[in-house]
């Protein structure tokens, strides 16, 4: 074995945070050793807490005994770059959040940016200090939920750092790429591009110290599911779904995702919604028209809480299409319901 057969290896092991081969991602410290059969090297990775470190250890001694020699004994280092003062990282930083919570559904249309908007509200309305970052890259929908989806982001410097002014409204600080991009036409970007915006969005824009700082994600799994969960301290998840078994079916494993030992992100509970439909002439009465309870059994399975059970209320939606979300309907009876999701967050 000599180096170059080494570092070809490594060429076929991706970091899963960024999608790059360890040597594109600079991972492979430079002190490769080689004697007979056996080779050492150091791996450097972020932090000592990086979720990837096992898996990617794992891949790439695999690697060595696939592409460069099968009887390889094979000894890996791991090092960590510099690590940053605590003073110096919070007088740099531009988020500095109490409670982070990501907002996740295993699939689209099942009310996901829906309860992100009003939970933001609710909290906000509670006195907090809310801060809302519209994940979902292909489809932002914060902007309209809002009614802001004609602003624009400014730029302020502060300490010499071009920061993004989020922008405003009811009380909760949002950011979306909705704001950057027209609104008419599609994201076309590749897994690469969508996380370094977000991550953009995350660190350099001038959010200030937030009480909440909630994440509305993409639905599934994705780059941007990552490179947030490397990226940020996530407090824990919030997973929203209908009752109907499709819909379960992937919110299971939205919450795997989370609570698998690589990630290990406390999930807050389950929401469930579209739970029934009660029209207006009969207000007693409730149709339970995706199915019944499916969100509580999952939750009792799982052992995870069921935060609440929203409606499916014509309110609720002309609220989103609007930008005037329902729970600025103080006296409204799903007002009440986000209510008391915010109340447990709090």
């Amino acid at each position: 074995m000599y180096p170059k057969q080494i570092i070809d290896a490594l060429q076929h092991v991706r970091y899963p945070g960024n999608g790059l081969n360890l040597i594109e991602a600079g991972m492979l410290e430079d002190d490769i050793r080689i004697s007979g059969l056996e080779v050492s090297f150091s791996l450097i990775f972020d932090k000592d807490t990086d979720p990837f470190q096992r898996s990617v250890l794992k891949a790439a001694e695999v690697a060595v005994q696939t592409y460069a020699e099968p009887g390889a004994v094979v000894h890996i280092h791991t090092k960590y770059r510099k690590q940053v003062q605590p003073e110096a990282a919070a007088e740099g930083r531009s988020l500095q959040a109490k409670h982070v919570i990501a907002i996740h559904s295993g699939k689209g249309g099942v009310g996901k940016s829906t309860v992100a908007v009003n939970l933001a509200v609710a909290l906000a309305q509670q006195g907090k200090r809310v801060g809302l970052l519209d994940a979902d890259i292909h489809g932002p929908s914060v902007p309209k939920m809002f009614h802001v989806e004609g602003e624009r982001p400014v730029a302020e410097t502060v300490n010499g750092r071009d920061l993004i002014v989020p922008i405003e409204q009811y009380g909760v600080k949002m950011l979306s790429i909705g704001f950057f991009v027209d609104v008419n036409s599609a994201v076309v970007w590749r897994g690469g591009m969508a996380s370094n915006a977000i991550k953009q969005l995350i660190n350099d824009a001038l959010w200030g110290e937030l009480d909440y700082f909630l994440i509305d994600l993409p639905p599934g799994t994705s780059d941007i599911h990552l490179t947030l969960i490397q990226t940020l301290q996530i407090t824990g998840a919030i997973v929203v779904t209908t009752p109907q078994d499709v819909a379960l079916v992937d919110a299971r494993k939205g919450i795997d995702l989370f609570t698998n030992e690589k990630v290990n992100v406390p999930v807050l509970g389950l929401i469930e919604n579209m739970s029934y439909f009660t029209p207006a002439e009969l207000p007693n009465n409730k149709y339970y028209i995706f199915g019944r309870g499916g969100g509580k059994r999952l939750a009792e399975e799982l052992q995870i809480p069921l935060l609440g059970e929203v409606p499916l209320v014509q309110s609720i939606r002309e609220g989103g299409d609007e930008g005037t979300p329902i729970v600025l309907q103080q006296g409204h009876p799903a007002a009440q319901i986000f209510n008391q999701i915010a109340a447990q967050l709090s």
